[in-house]
């Protein structure tokens, strides 16, 4: 599989490119980026020309791997399913549900297959702890807290301008989702509301009755980061355990799934661009309920 990488930051180095050229089935066949200079480096370390239109890179690969802020990447997903080529997109799909639909309605109509990479889902023993856990069922309620320090001197997610515009919500509230989506479904309500140190609290309500709150900060404390997911019910208190897994093997595997969709013929990845769309949803309907202090139903 021919991917055309699209960014240049420390995720698209580190974690995208880095990947696709350890992976024995995928080959990268070219690097584009906003700043042509940081593109050259990459490309260069890899052996690949740069490409300064989109779709001439759209046009030598046959997927695209995207590393770029949501909004810019929602763009380009569109134009690449218009053009056929299968999507591996990250998180967020996009910073509005309306683009997250103009991204989900191109895909289906081109076909292509599609994976977003919420990290967490590409771990097997997450993935197996989550699929165990939707089928023992009894579930009331689940906590979730993720603490995460990014301003820190020497962090490469730092700098990241939408980050800091749109902050945990955006940043680390779709990994939070996607922890608690599979096992307790479909989110119907949400309120929201802010704390300090950027800290945004969010009370969901799933079909079926029931509840969840998440509490998410980019700016905690270096003593006080954190990751913890605890589920509650009728079968006592199961625990969400970490990736067993580097974050390289965890993007191995979502091409290994890509090519698996590809080649099968299949449309219906669990984290495909309809389940980052119901993730975009969330996320919509917290900004609202925290910014007119309300209750929003989905």
């Amino acid at each position: 599989m021919r991917f055309g990488l699209f960014g240049t930051g420390h995720w698209a180095a580190e974690t995208h490119a880095a990947a696709i050229d350890a992976h024995p089935r995928a080959e990268l066949v070219g690097v584009w980026g906003r700043d042509p200079v940081k593109a050259g480096v990459l490309a260069t370390r890899h052996g690949v020309p740069v490409f300064e239109d989109v779709d001439a890179l759209l046009g030598a690969c046959d997927a695209i791997a995207v590393a770029l802020p949501p909004d810019v990447q929602a763009e380009i997903a569109v134009r690449a399913a218009t053009a056929g080529r299968h999507l591996l997109l990250d998180k967020p799909l996009a910073l509005s549900l309306a683009d997250a639909d103009r991204v989900v309605d191109a895909a289906q109509a081109s076909g292509v297959a599609s994976v977003v990479f919420f990290t967490q889902r590409f771990h097997p023993n997450v993935t197996g702890f989550l699929a165990a856990t939707a089928a023992a069922g009894g579930w009331q309620h689940a906590r979730g807290t993720m603490f995460a320090s990014i301003f820190q001197p020497g962090n490469p997610y730092g700098s990241s301008q939408w980050r800091r515009d749109r902050g945990a919500l955006w940043d680390i509230g779709p990994h939070a989702l996607s922890l608690i989506l599979p096992v307790l479904g479909r989110v119907n309500r949400v309120t929201a509301t802010d704390g300090p140190s950027g800290l945004v609290h969010l009370l969901l309500t799933h079909d079926g009755g029931a509840t969840s709150s998440l509490s998410l900060t980019l700016d905690a404390p270096a003593e006080a980061v954190t990751r913890d997911f605890v589920f509650f019910g009728e079968n006592g208190i199961e625990t969400v355990p970490p990736g067993d897994g580097s974050v390289l093997q965890a993007f191995g595997t979502a091409i290994d799934q890509l090519l698996e969709e590809v080649e099968a013929g299949t449309r219906d990845h669990r984290c495909d661009v309809r389940f980052g769309r119901e993730v975009v949803a969330v996320l919509e309907a917290a900004e609202t309920a925290r910014s007119q202090r309300c209750s929003v139903d989905l």
